[in-house]
């Protein structure tokens, strides 16, 4: 099963949304960007772990790198604190969760 950026963009941002939803209006834009940056990195994990050119280690340092940027994105906007950011990405992953899991064969989410 291949992973489509597009499709897991928009599960991940619909799923920030509803944990960002008051300060939508001002995150928007920048939630939409992480999502997809998210998005490409899961599919890239997946196609090196297809490809045997990235173990499970390997991948998880990958996925936490992107969350990381992700993070200090998100912290530069006034009024996002950790505990709101955590939440949004936690949201986000998790609702591409079972399918991220399943397409890579390894349980990184």
């Amino acid at each position: 099963m291949a992973l489509d950026v597009g499709a897991l963009a928009q599960s991940i941002l619909g799923a920030m949304k509803g944990v960002l939803d008051a300060k939508w209006p001002t995150i928007k834009d920048y939630a939409s960007d992480q999502a997809t940056q998210l998005a490409k990195t899961l599919v890239k994990i997946e196609a090196e772990k297809i490809a045997g050119q990235i173990t499970a280690a390997d991948a998880s340092v990958l996925l936490e790198m992107q969350k990381n940027a992700a993070r200090q994105v998100f912290l530069a906007v006034e009024g996002m604190g950790e505990l709101l950011v955590e939440q949004a990405l936690n949201a986000g992953l998790a609702a591409v969760r079972d399918a991220v899991n399943k397409a890579i064969g390894i349980a990184l989410l």
